[in-house]
């Protein structure tokens, strides 16, 4: 399954410092938000996983920050899954304001449960694993 789409967002005044640009804070939140995005878009509502009990925190996140976005700009995230196991997965985003590119992103994250023990999704959920994969192999 491939989604292709990307998770579009108006920048709002108070994600802006004084200069009115984004505050590089509220990028882990747009990254978030394009994730949960695209997980919904594939059947995978984050909604539905915490009632089966699965977490998925972050691990690492790191951001290129190449251009300013300011107030009232609309900016397109497409994130793309780029590697998976059953207890891990990574993705890379590319957020831009129309054609231009104003960051580059990277997110890894485990998948745990409630107790924050990590969690084999291929074992214990192999039917939401085989989508997440599909996601994997729809941007090789």
């Amino acid at each position: 399954m491939m989604v292709t789409e990307p998770y579009v967002r108006k920048i709002n005044y108070y994600e802006t410092d004084q200069m009115q640009v984004v505050h590089h804070s509220n990028y882990a939140r747009f990254l978030e938000e394009a994730r949960l995005d695209l997980m919904e878009k594939a059947g995978l509502p984050y909604d539905l996983m915490e009632e089966k009990g699965i977490i998925i925190p972050v691990l690492t996140l790191s951001s290129e920050y190449i251009g300013a976005v300011h107030f009232g700009d609309t900016i397109s995230i497409y994130p793309h899954v780029t590697k998976l196991s059953p207890a891990r997965f990574s993705l890379d985003y590319e957020i831009y304001v129309g054609d231009r590119l104003v960051n580059r992103s990277h997110t890894s994250h485990g998948f745990v449960d409630t107790e924050f023990k990590p969690m084999n999704m291929r074992k214990h959920f192999p039917d939401m694993y085989k989508i997440m994969a599909d996601l994997v192999e729809a941007d090789s």
